[in-house]
């Protein structure tokens, strides 16, 4: 992941400990040692007071850096904590999620004002877990693709573009095979893996525009829709739900829209009257379509 000009997290703090301990003095600060090992309540507790001084410390001076890199340092914890829902990720991906994750912490520190009576938590988690989405859409894959083709890709393009240097013309797959020592049918599949890293929009216009009467897009080419797939995204959730019913409340529907029997006839086979089976029908409708809409 690419450094950030506001990723300042090595030189917050004055350079030794005495200077440090000084500029804590000075700003009216608590000196603390270790501040990344404080407890969150502890932080919460110390951070109204630290933002306090932040905003009254002129940028630049030894105690406005220990009063800004105490916090950040001090709050690293919640950024920890909003990374816990990429945790499937592997260690190297969490450190860069943890990296942006730190770069949207910051922003939510400079930017964070006590007069609007918020908890620094409730403020700061949107721009944490921004910057984490944001370092996803800029670097993820459009398409899962495993990691060894996601590597070959790398390969691919800086080997092509060696090649294209030397040769005065964009290689071919044999080229390519040759230079980095693979089958050609490797390097095949790693061009084809290559289309996963972006999507194209099927709103694209294709075709002649002056050929054609208004061109069409990638969409008009692709089917239509199938009635079909929202009636069975319907029962495949509504099935769950069945189950949740009383025994007889399932024969109910059985015999009404499985055997397409009328109420008066249901009521007949159950021992009911016709306005009897009306209620209970539009009871249980009425409880599953609540029950599917939420």
């Amino acid at each position: 992941m690419s450094s950030d000009p506001t990723f300042p997290l090595p030189a917050v703090r004055p350079d030794s400990r005495s200077d440090a301990v000084q500029a804590a003095a000075t700003a009216e600060l608590p000196w603390i040692r270790v501040p990344r090992t404080m407890a969150p309540k502890d932080a919460r507790a110390l951070g109204a007071l630290f933002f306090d001084r932040l905003r009254t410390l002129e940028e630049g001076t030894p105690e406005h850096a220990y009063a800004r890199g105490t916090l950040i340092e001090m709050n690293m914890s919640l950024v920890v904590f909003c990374s816990r829902r990429f945790r499937s990720r592997d260690a190297d991906e969490m450190q860069d999620i943890v990296q942006a994750g730190t770069i949207g912490m910051i922003k939510a520190i400079d930017r964070f004002d006590l007069s609007r009576e918020v908890e620094f938590t409730t403020f700061a988690i949107p721009y944490i877990v921004g910057q984490m989405r944001r370092h996803f859409r800029d670097t993820s894959w459009a398409v899962h693709v495993p990691r060894r083709l996601q590597e070959l890709r790398v390969a691919i393009a800086k080997a092509r573009d060696h090649l294209a240097a030397v040769l005065g013309a964009p290689p071919g797959v044999a080229e390519l095979a040759a230079y980095l020592e693979l089958p050609e049918e490797e390097v095949i599949e790693g061009l084809i893996a290559t289309n996963g890293y972006t999507a194209g929009s099927l709103d694209v216009p294709v075709g002649d525009p002056d050929i054609f009467d208004g061109a069409g897009t990638y969409a008009d080419s692709v089917g239509a829709d199938d009635p079909g797939m929202e009636l069975f995204d319907n029962l495949h959730t509504l099935a769950p739900l069945l189950r949740t019913l009383e025994p007889r409340e399932r024969r109910i529907l059985e015999l009404r829209f499985g055997q397409d029997k009328t109420q008066a006839q249901i009521g007949e086979e159950l021992g009911l009257s016709q306005m009897h089976i009306s209620r209970l029908l539009s009871g249980i409708l009425r409880r599953l379509k609540t029950d599917l809409l939420s």
